[in-house]
């Protein structure tokens, strides 16, 4: 499910990072009494009154002036505009307008997004100079709306204001074709690899009135399944790619995973793995989807014997998840291997939709469990009455117990390891969830 995003724009010293951490419960953004403390944008998850979404904190814009820091903060500023769904403009209700409000909102007004008004710094609410807020109407953004970001006075108001103005979120859960995010760090050869597979002459994003601000999608057939890849940094056209927008490549790559089935991890062979691509590889597994490494300019390796072995026990000690992923060794300069990603990718899809009979898992369990009992807790045999698969993408199988919660987590690795080595699920993540005995799967 693709999320909305909302974006928290406005001049220097607003309250921008506190109306940010009121919306997300914590206290995620730096706060300083002093403009210009947020360089960086900062995004989380929020949920209000069971819609959910991404906001995204920003800097404080300056427009007109050529300092470096203020253009920087500018570009970042304007690429979160670009991304958004739905932008929120907060200003000072103590301050009053600003020429800097009124040039941050006619950009606003150019840019065609959803915006909501917002006057910060409203301590008094039910006060005559409550008034105060009615001043910016001038602004041409729509109604201001008060709200204390400090001490949270308004903020329920302005959050069921700002939800009702989201797109609604979009399931896509359409089951004949296969979604495909192909993530990395910048520089990996993740647009090489696409236009490789997708051809040479076809362009991967195209410009289509009304969807600048969404991720592109680029449908192909591969052996009679439809695929899609799901737009990331990497399928940009060049033209659009520049500081500003690789500024946002986190967030993309979240919205990205949210939306595919599988994912093509792609890293640089010539590097040590990167704590950045772990990361991703966690944030794809944990996701529930299925996941590819791409080793890339596999041809600027030296190699030996062992080469690729080598590599693939490196991935290994890093992140001992990784054993149950497939690793692909190609170079998308050359077309070696490239077109193995797809076969990969039909793999691991079958694997995360992969059902296993009700009976065939409880033989397992029963031999996995003769082979290696459950430890004692205090004195008590803990058991392992019986299992099924409750879901598919990802594989998802309930077990039930006498005292679910005295299995270790060496055990279930046991349990998981000893159910791939059955079935398999390449590339998928498997869940295992402990009920007791008398409980609802």
């Amino acid at each position: 499910m693709k999320l909305p995003v909302i974006a928290v724009v406005g001049r220097p010293n607003v309250g921008k990072s506190t109306f940010f951490n009121r919306v997300v419960g914590e206290r995620l953004a730096i706060v300083e009494d002093q403009p210009g403390v947020t360089r960086d944008r900062h995004f989380a998850k929020a949920e209000w009154n069971g819609r959910h979404f991404y906001i995204v904190d920003t800097g404080g814009m300056v427009e007109g002036s050529d300092e470096m820091m203020d253009r920087l903060i500018r570009e970042q500023v304007l690429a979160a505009i670009d991304e958004a769904d739905l932008v929120v403009h907060l200003v000072d209700g103590r301050a009053g307008p600003n020429p800097l409000d009124y040039a941050i909102a006619e950009r606003l007004r150019r840019s065609g997004r959803p915006a909501v008004l917002l006057v910060n710094k409203m301590d008094n609410l039910g006060a005559p100079t409550a008034l105060g807020h009615h001043d910016f109407w001038d602004l041409g953004l729509g109604e201001p709306h008060p709200v204390s970001s400090l001490s949270g006075k308004g903020s329920g108001d302005v959050l069921d204001i700002i939800v009702e103005h989201l797109p609604e979120s979009d399931p896509e859960d359409e089951p004949d074709e296969i979604r495909v995010a192909v993530v990395g760090v910048p520089n990996v050869g993740k647009s090489s690899l696409v236009n490789r597979l997708l051809g040479e002459e076809r362009v991967v994003v195209s410009e289509v009135a009304g969807t600048t601000r969404d991720a592109i999608d680029t449908p192909m057939q591969y052996q009679g399944q439809r695929l899609v890849f799901v737009d990331t940094a990497g399928l940009r056209r060049q033209a659009r790619v520049h500081e500003s927008v690789e500024y946002y490549s986190g967030l993309r790559t979240e919205r990205a995973i949210e939306r595919a089935d599988v994912c093509l991890l792609m890293i640089d062979a010539t590097e040590p793995i990167h704590h950045q691509d772990l990361r991703i590889a966690q944030l794809a597994w944990d996701a529930g989807c299925g996941l590819i490494i791409i080793a890339n300019k596999w041809d600027l390796v030296e190699k030996e014997t062992m080469t690729a072995p080598n590599f693939e026990k490196a991935l290994h000690e890093k992140a001992p998840f990784l054993e149950w992923v497939p690793v692909l060794f190609t170079s998308a300069v050359t077309g070696q291997r490239v077109q193995k990603a797809l076969d990969l990718v039909l793999e691991v899809q079958a694997a995360r939709t992969r059902r296993v009979a009700t009976h065939e898992v409880n033989e397992v369990l029963r031999e996995l469990v003769a082979h290696a009992r459950p430890p004692h807790q205090q004195g008590h045999p803990v058991k392992l009455y019986y299992g099924t698969q409750v879901a598919v993408k990802p594989p998802t199988f309930v077990l039930w117990s006498n005292i679910p919660d005295a299995l270790p987590p060496s055990y279930l690795r046991y349990l998981q390891n000893g159910f791939r080595k059955a079935w398999g699920f390449l590339g998928a993540p498997l869940k295992l969830n402990l009920r007791r005995r008398g409980e609802d799967s």
